[in-house]
């Protein structure tokens, strides 16, 4: 079986809205509000060399796939894996290909078979949805020291679930990396 693990840039609050850019009203607050610290960053080389497969929401891979084609350097892995978006409305993955999962069941299916880890980048939406499906085994998390008090949250109301601290680092720009399994 296949592990699946949610990587997010996070505040202190859990929000997940717009750390790069994009709608929320302090987009881009992980660049604006925090002095860039390239070490913070390392487990993000690390999670593209392990996958063996992106996962995706719809949402997300709309972000994504204008950009990430042509950051050849930036993300090779990324480029080069089997890459999935679970979505009900989706249908065109041009010029991004994946293949499109209509439902978490079929997410499911994916993730018993054999296989590198399944990553899914921002997409919280999706990420709380494969939580309360029991799907998530593992959280990669760079916790940004900002509270914005709004936005998309990773964890949804209710959403109970227990989880072991299996590494942490602190940097100097006060960001903390924390890697969670979940306990099933």
């Amino acid at each position: 079986m296949r592990q699946l693990i949610v990587t997010e840039i996070i505040t202190l609050d859990g929000v997940v809205d717009s750390p790069g850019g994009g709608d929320h009203p302090h987009a881009g607050w992980s660049f604006k509000d925090v002095e860039f610290d390239e070490a913070a960053y390392e487990i993000k080389g690390r999670e593209q060399d392990e996958a063996g497969a992106l996962l995706l929401g719809r949402r997300t891979y709309e972000e994504f796939a204008p950009v990430w084609p042509g950051m050849t350097e930036e993300f090779p892995g990324y480029n080069a894996m089997p890459r999935y978006v679970v979505s009900t409305t989706l249908t065109d993955t041009s010029p991004w290909e994946a293949t499109v999962l209509g439902s978490l069941e079929e997410v499911r299916t994916l993730k018993e078979g054999d296989g590198d880890p399944i990553i899914v980048h921002g997409s919280a939406t999706l990420a709380q949805g494969l939580a309360e499906a029991g799907l998530v085994d593992r959280y990669h998390l760079l916790v940004f020291p900002v509270v914005l008090g709004s936005g998309i949250r990773l964890f949804g109301d209710g959403a109970k679930q227990r989880l072991t601290l299996v590494e942490s680092q602190s940097y100097g720009n006060g960001v903390t990396m924390a890697v969670y399994d979940v306990q099933h």
